[in-house]
């Protein structure tokens, strides 16, 4: 029997690409999602509907944040999963930046209810959706996992860097339990079918989405923040990976937690730096289109250069990105042109 893995934010962008990849490696995804940045369809985020079409599948959703500890409780009663992997919370830089409060209200308040009921229905094996934002202003480059954490420049960073420490405390106080910390560097990119990819609401916060809506002539121009960095045209560098290299680096964790590993910290990142204009030009040759942009001051919380040394995941894990930048750009065009207005479009579905 297939064992269940719950999926914590699975309607969202990474969360839905690695439901793609549970279901193809065999596993019982159980997927929860509170709709703050998933496309409603009926009770159910569109991502997870256009998957079970796609895979011609299945998929038990609910409805539920994770502030609502009651109604995590009566989930763990009604199943008996062998690990969580935990995507859910907020996750904007500049937004954490503006609400700091809210952000560490949700985001930490969110992980101790989960942690908690896990211990409580004994479910003691933990993915978790962490970031390279808890690495701060790098201090050497690339980036290791033995490189000093929690000099984090924003909210959103220090949220996801109290959040590990929380479990790495657990960890220790109960020697049953297995943890993996999945540091990620830039997610971009889509799934090779077009039907799911990043549909941010709102304004995107993040670069490629915006970029591809205005390749998509949804959005006029795009802002570059900042062209006075320490970098080679000045522009921000940063470690871009393929949504599906990354959501196989959850698979790859997962089989690790078998191991009794007790709490582990790994990288994923591709080991390659990309400044913002080199990503737009990428994206100009792969929609053959121009992509207006204007120089804009920096944004608070940014930093100059972050990328990856991914070697560990490699040795430990077995895993290593496989897509390079222009397959990471011809999908996530792949997705926009079929969905020019994400997913509310329908016409891909």
């Amino acid at each position: 029997m297939a064992e269940k893995v719950l999926v914590t934010g699975g309607g969202g962008y990474i969360g839905s690409h690695c439901v793609v990849e549970l279901i193809e490696a065999g596993y019982h995804p159980v997927v929860v999602d509170n709709f703050s940045n998933a496309v409603r369809e009926g009770d159910v985020p569109e991502s997870i509907r256009r998957i079970e079409k796609f895979l011609d599948t299945s998929i038990e959703f609910h409805e539920l944040d994770l502030l609502d500890q009651p109604g995590l409780e009566k989930l763990f009663k009604k199943h008996s999963f062998s690990a969580v992997i935990h995507f859910a919370g907020l996750k904007a830089v500049g937004e954490s930046v503006e609400q700091p409060l809210r952000y560490y209200r949700v985001n930490l308040t969110a992980s101790m209810n989960l942690l908690e009921v896990m211990q409580a229905h004994k479910v003691h094996n933990l993915v978790f959706s962490s970031s390279a934002t808890v690495y701060g202003d790098p201090q050497r480059l690339p980036i290791d996992e033995q490189h000093p954490v929690g000099g984090c420049t924003n909210p959103y960073g220090q949220s996801k860097y109290f959040i590990e420490e929380m479990i790495k405390d657990h960890c220790k106080a109960e020697k049953d339990w297995n943890a993996m910390l999945l540091r990620y560097f830039n997610p971009i990119g889509a799934h090779s079918s077009g039907l799911i990819g990043e549909d941010p609401q709102g304004i995107p916060n993040n670069l490629l989405p915006y970029v591809a809506q205005v390749a998509v002539g949804r959005r006029e121009c795009l802002s570059v923040y900042g062209k006075d960095y320490d970098t080679l045209d000045g522009t921000g560098v940063r470690d871009y990976i393929h949504v599906v290299d990354l959501a196989k680096g959850h698979i790859a964790a997962l089989k690790k937690l078998k191991d009794g590993c007790g709490c582990k910290v790994y990288n994923l990142g591709t080991g390659t730096g990309y400044s913002v204009l080199q990503m737009v030009k990428a994206m100009e040759k792969a929609s053959g289109k121009e992509i207006k942009y204007k120089i804009a001051p920096r944004r608070e919380g940014d930093i100059a250069s972050c990328y990856a040394d991914p070697r560990l995941a490699d040795k430990e894990l077995g895993w290593k990105a496989k897509f390079d930048l222009e397959r990471m750009c011809e999908d996530l065009w792949r997705w926009q042109s079929k969905n020019p207005t994400g997913f509310s479009d329908g016409t891909a579905s």
